[in-house]
């Protein structure tokens, strides 16, 4: 069970994958895990098993989904749900020029009675928590009434758990990567709208790099939702464990995480998956540690290379040790 302090990772584009989720998973057994945004169309007329495949390790997990079609969003929802999923959760904050083509994301910040319907349709469909995922405004549109009128808007189809991307998103001009670095952090404007609306349950996403952040957030919020630097620090997840009331009491070393996950690599070859597929999202296990330089290097160098094998990452532990 989620406790009702939440701490996530954000859905990041290319990189919380089945394998970065599993991987994620080891390091802490209390965190709600996110998978990349889908839009309802890749349900609808695409490959379901690809985009919905996970492991029930993965567990407590949240489908992320992109559309701004009520029916097609319903659609999409129940076959997330029958799939097992924990959450359904729509996307309220890429600012990206594919999406915003697709007239969905953060976009639709400005057709609060549109997301709403899309809400609506959704909550009426399943029997899982649904929850939006979107900024504190957009463009010229940031100010705090507007931020307010969005969730009144969106409280009244029935949802009561927002994650708040503490930036506006400026939709045209920059790319998403700035859109995630160039707006400035407003948490004040996240922490006002707690204040305003006790009874919502309100996380926080955007610059939050440390366990004294975490505990910042929590004095005012209800949850914390990290994006690039769990990617790119995954320690910190085992670290933040000491904030989760994780149920994992046994202390692991990050040599443990490399043998849990060459077992399940071991597994995943034997299915056909590509070895560097997954060592992608383990490149910065060892982040700040001596020999972390030795241990990506090898593992870019040579994950890659046909019928490569858990061996791999054996041979990597070794090139850190000796460069330690």
């Amino acid at each position: 069970m989620i406790s009702t302090k939440i701490f996530s990772v954000a859905p990041m584009m290319d990189w919380t994958d089945t394998h970065c989720r599993y991987f994620m998973r080891l390091l802490n057994s209390n965190i709600l895990l996110y998978t990349e945004m889908i839009t309802a169309d890749a349900l609808l007329f695409g490959d379901k098993s690809k985009h919905l495949k996970y492991n029930d390790e993965e567990h407590p997990i949240a489908l992320q989904l992109g559309g701004s079609d009520p029916e097609k969003l319903k659609q999409a929802a129940i076959i997330a749900a029958a799939c097992g999923y924990d959450e359904i959760n729509l996307n309220i904050g890429c600012p990206s020029d594919r999406v915003q083509q697709g007239s969905f994301g953060a976009c639709l910040m400005a057709k609060p009675e549109l997301v709403s319907e899309c809400i609506r349709a959704i909550i009426d469909s399943v029997d899982i928590p649904v929850t939006i995922k979107t900024r504190i405004g957009i463009d010229d549109l940031d100010s705090y009434d507007f931020l307010r009128h969005f969730i009144d808007n969106v409280v009244e189809s029935g949802c009561n758990r927002f994650i708040i991307h503490a930036r506006k998103a400026i939709l045209s001009g920059l790319s998403p990567k700035q859109n995630r670095t160039i707006p400035p952090l407003n948490y004040e404007r996240v922490y006002r709208l707690k204040s305003d609306y006790e009874h919502l349950h309100i996380s926080v996403n955007g610059g939050i790099n440390s366990l004294d952040d975490c505990k910042e957030h929590l004095a005012l919020l209800d949850g914390v939702m990290i994006g690039r630097f769990a990617y790119h620090q995954p320690w910190f997840l085992y670290e933040l464990r000491a904030l989760t009331n994780s149920c994992q009491k046994e202390p692991l070393t990050r040599e443990d995480i490399v043998d849990k996950m060459c077992i399940y690599i071991e597994s995943q070859i034997k299915s056909g998956v590509k070895l560097n597929h997954i060592t992608r999202h383990m490149l910065g296990l060892y982040s700040g540690q001596p020999g972390a330089r030795a241990w990506r290097r090898y593992l870019s160098t040579h994950a890659h290379i046909e019928g490569a094998g858990i061996e791999v990452l054996q041979d990597a532990k070794k090139k850190l040790l000796l460069a330690a």
